[in-house]
């Protein structure tokens, strides 16, 4: 097992600064951002790479004597999204996700299963949160068709090129808990794509992080570590809370492809992601290591940091302090 980090929070410097500071935290793997929601920061000759051994080569050199080790690529975004825009652009770069893993020797792409529009021709994608109604079930059925064609394409791809494509369990798409997962394995018989068990989005949904890594079991490919903390305020809005403020044009905000933004977190929240440990302490990820360990003891976990309340470094250290102990609870020796 490797513990390491996504990339994403160490954007604002290099990549061998980057590769230093995962050094210095005593873990030894980083998972690289190539596209979707997200730039390709720290792979900017990625189009030399897919072509040239000369350039693959210089890139991997990049790593030697660090003790990091690339650790999968991320890919997340919406592949599906009825607006070719972001859509075909996602959609695109997921496969080129995976071309370039098989050209680094890598064998892990972490992406998301996207959403579909609720018909033909409509431009907005659309989420059945609970399909109680016939007609969310009509709709749920035309989006599976749009999944099917699409992963099918991808699976395939993932097999010529020896890469397993792991997708995040994320609300807002169409695979977001185990029962989805099976459903598009049952619907397209795919062997190359499974789950990037990142337990943040299974604790607010009120899930078991440990309990889904068992019941899924050898679908489980990849993993990222991630916490949540639920607040008082769930119990008057519920985890499903839409409070959700537009952002300006004049206020930074994260562009997500298109003309779509990340939008301001509701005040006050019922639930906020938090570093690994503020959430549950060492002893539940100690638990969650050992469920991962028993499916793959050479599976990836990788910290992913969104603690507003922490600095990039801050909230790495705490959140690496706090992995490291629960690997020793677990008696697992990071590699």
């Amino acid at each position: 097992m490797k513990l390491g980090v996504y990339n994403a929070i160490l954007h604002d410097r290099s990549l061998p600064e980057a590769l230093k500071v995962i050094s210095d935290l005593g873990l030894g793997a980083i998972e690289i951002n190539t596209g979707g929601f997200l730039p390709a920061t720290h792979v900017p000759t990625m189009d030399d790479i897919l072509v040239s051994d000369a350039a693959r080569d210089d890139f991997l050199a990049l790593f030697e004597g660090t003790g990091v080790v690339i650790g999968g690529l991320n890919c997340n975004g919406n592949p599906l999204h009825p607006n070719a825009i972001i859509g075909d652009k996602h959609g695109e770069d997921v496969k080129r996700s995976i071309r370039l893993a098989n050209r680094l020797g890598q064998h892990r792409v972490v992406t998301m299963s996207g959403l579909p529009a609720s018909e033909p021709g409509s431009k907005h994608a659309n989420w059945i949160v609970n399909a109680w109604n016939s007609d969310a079930l009509d709709v749920l059925e035309y989006q599976w068709g749009v999944a099917g064609a699409y992963w099918s394409e991808v699976d395939k791809l993932a097999r010529d090129m020896d890469v397993k494509v792991a997708l995040e369990l994320h609300p807002q798409n169409l695979v977001f808990n185990p029962a989805s997962m099976r459903e598009l394995v049952k619907r397209t018989g795919v062997t190359n794509i499974g789950v990037e068990l990142d337990a943040s989005h299974l604790f607010w949904q009120q899930m078991d992080p440990v309990a889904v890594v068992r019941n899924l079991g050898p679908l489980v490919f990849h993993s990222a570590a991630k916490d949540v903390r639920v607040n008082p305020h769930a119990a008057i809005e519920g985890v499903l809370d839409n409070s959700f403020r537009r952002l300006g044009a004049d206020e930074p905000r994260t562009n997500l492809g298109g003309d779509e933004w990340a939008n301001e977190w509701p005040k006050p929240a019922a639930w906020d992601f938090v570093a690994v440990g503020k959430g549950h302490d060492a002893q539940y990820w100690a638990e969650f290591l050992k469920a991962l360990y028993e499916v793959d003891p050479n599976m990836f976990v990788i910290i992913e940091h969104e603690d507003t309340s922490l600095g990039r470094i801050e909230g790495l250290e705490f959140a690496a302090k706090v992995l490291l102990e629960a690997a020793d609870i677990a008696g697992i020796k990071p590699e």
